[in-house]
């Protein structure tokens, strides 16, 4: 049992840490490549945070256990919205300027009904999960397409802020993205591995330590990045990690671990899980869209999706364990 705790200890520690220099490098080399800050943050930042939950994903379905892929994906969407988000905005009330940022929220709730509508037949199929990877790409065209066009937004100034604040040359960003996405590789195989024997250990299903432990560690680099962004005062950037997150994870890890293996959903990942994760989508939404001005996300609200996460997760577990 020890050997299995270690495994995932090491592994989140290596995830999160490549998944950090695999993000800087791509913002950089995206950077000397000429493309714009508002499309590196909508794009590289916001979709390259869910790097650790793609891999780790897709390892799981590789590895035959589709449960850990699926409760990977839908439990760090949980964790970025109710503990990330929360916690943020306890620390600091979040303040909603980009417009690029408002567009990309009702996207996030029109995925998530697409998300609720494919498992609940009990099934991600294969062909369920090219469609997700058909919105995705569609997706990225219209990002691009909106990031060309040279409008000026808040998410973008604070991109642009971010990266003169810390230049690197193309051939270090280059090493750096090497790097980080051999460990993030290596890193995501040990602590599949230690999660696997860790839920054969204790008798639970891989589908609840993937909504978990698993979960949780590969939400981690959204939770720094999005502390980071709001201590200087990067409100949008902070928001945009989580939303470019989660339409990642629901789109793109979903998709592609469908594809390598069609994954079976339990019903509760339909009547349990994907009901609080619409719940909350649908409250981000409602704090942060900001229907008479900017959107605003208040100590009191980050408080509620914290409560939320915590009474969530103590549900999962006092009922896995008390089966």
């Amino acid at each position: 049992m020890l050997m299995p705790v270690l495994a995932v200890l090491a592994g989140l520690v290596l995830l999160v840490w490549s998944a950090d220099r695999f993000v800087d490098g791509a913002a950089a080399t995206a950077k000397h490549l000429g493309m714009s800050p508002l499309l590196i943050g909508m794009v590289i930042i916001g979709f390259g945070t869910s790097a650790p939950e793609l891999v780790v994903s897709v390892m799981a379905s590789l590895d035959g256990s589709p449960g850990i892929a699926l409760g990977n994906a839908y439990g760090s969407n949980i964790a970025n919205i109710a503990l990330i988000l929360g916690l943020t905005a306890v620390i600091a009330p979040i303040a909603v300027h980009s417009q690029v940022i408002r567009r990309e929220m009702p996207i996030l709730l029109a995925v998530t009904a697409v998300a609720a509508l494919q498992v609940y037949d009990g099934e991600v199929t294969r062909v369920e999960g090219a469609v997700l990877l058909v919105l995705l790409v569609a997706l990225l065209g219209w990002n691009i397409y909106q990031g060309r066009r040279g409008q000026v937004d808040a998410l973008g100034g604070e991109v642009e802020q971010e990266l003169v604040a810390h230049p690197m040359p193309l051939k270090k960003a280059l090493i750096w993205v090497a790097i980080g996405l051999l460990l993030l590789v290596a890193s995501s195989r040990l602590l599949v591995w230690g999660a696997v024997d860790i839920a054969q250990f204790f008798g639970v299903s891989d589908l609840v330590i993937g909504l978990t432990v698993v979960a949780i560690g590969t939400s981690l680099p959204e939770l720094a990045s999005s502390i980071a962004a709001i201590r200087k005062n990067e409100h949008d950037l902070a928001l945009g990690n989580v939303i470019g997150s989660n339409l990642f994870n629901t789109l793109g890890v979903v998709g592609l671990a469908g594809v390598i293996h069609p994954m079976v959903a339990e019903p509760e990942v339909f009547t349990r899980d994907m009901l609080v994760m619409g719940a909350l989508t649908l409250a981000l939404f409602l704090f942060a869209y900001g229907f008479r001005g900017p959107g605003r996300i208040n100590r009191l609200e980050g408080s509620v999706l914290l409560v939320a996460f915590v009474a969530y997760t103590a549900y999962l577990l006092s009922t896995t364990f008390a089966a």
